[in-house]
């Protein structure tokens, strides 16, 4: 595939483009700033552009906002950024901007050929790549936010039909269970729920409001 290779460490600049081209790839340019990637972008029309996301100008995240850039003004061209390390407003950022044929991986992954190669396969495909450790804060930053997410199955079931105004005795009859189970259930979302004791009422109303914004 015809890639471009944008960092401003000379060093990695050619090192990753001897390493592509070795691997049966045309680097059709190597640049080392934001603004010179763009225009190389859009002068080659390339399969795949390879990017730091801290580039001159401002050595910021020039290279995340022209790798968005890229997506928007050129969806036949894939993206695979890199990064030191695993800075979650980036990847979010290039994830929401972006529908497929991008990539977020560390820059020490570089070295695993097998890894670079499947991944540049898999973004010029149309796929999406992400670092491990990207995946695993994703889904601890998810889980953080989403204050229903320790809840069972039951559980989210007992508090859905609390929110539509049941009384414990209502959402035992339409879960078939008994006044005890009901309770417990309650008890359990309003710990999970990191709901302290106070006034059961108010501890109610609480539970509800929280399966109301997320839902």
């Amino acid at each position: 595939m015809r890639v471009i290779v944008a960092d401003d460490s000379a060093l990695l600049r050619e090192g990753l483009a001897r390493l592509l081209a070795e691997a049966g790839h045309e680097v059709v340019a190597a640049v080392d700033d934001a603004p010179s990637l763009l225009e190389a972008v859009a002068t080659h029309r390339p399969d795949l552009a390879v990017v730091d996301i801290r580039m001159p100008p401002t050595n910021t995240d020039d290279g995340l906002r022209a790798a968005v850039q890229i997506r928007r003004e050129h969806a036949e061209v894939g993206v695979l950024v890199l990064s030191q390390y695993v800075e979650m407003s980036y990847a979010e950022e290039l994830l929401a901007a972006a529908d497929g044929a991008v990539g977020y991986l560390l820059k020490d992954r570089v070295s695993d050929l097998d890894k670079l190669a499947r991944a540049l396969e898999t973004v010029a495909a149309g796929g999406t790549v992400l670092d491990h450790e990207v995946v695993e804060q994703l889904l601890a930053r998810r889980r953080h936010a989403d204050p229903l997410a320790a809840l069972t199955p039951r559980e989210r079931d007992v508090l859905r039909l609390m929110a539509e105004g049941r009384s414990n005795s209502g959402v035992g009859e339409e879960l078939v269970l008994s006044a005890g189970a009901v309770e417990k259930h309650i008890s359990s979302i309003f710990t999970k729920l990191g709901l302290l004791p106070a006034a059961e009422d108010h501890r109610r109303v609480l539970a509800v409001l929280a399966w109301l914004q997320a839902t």
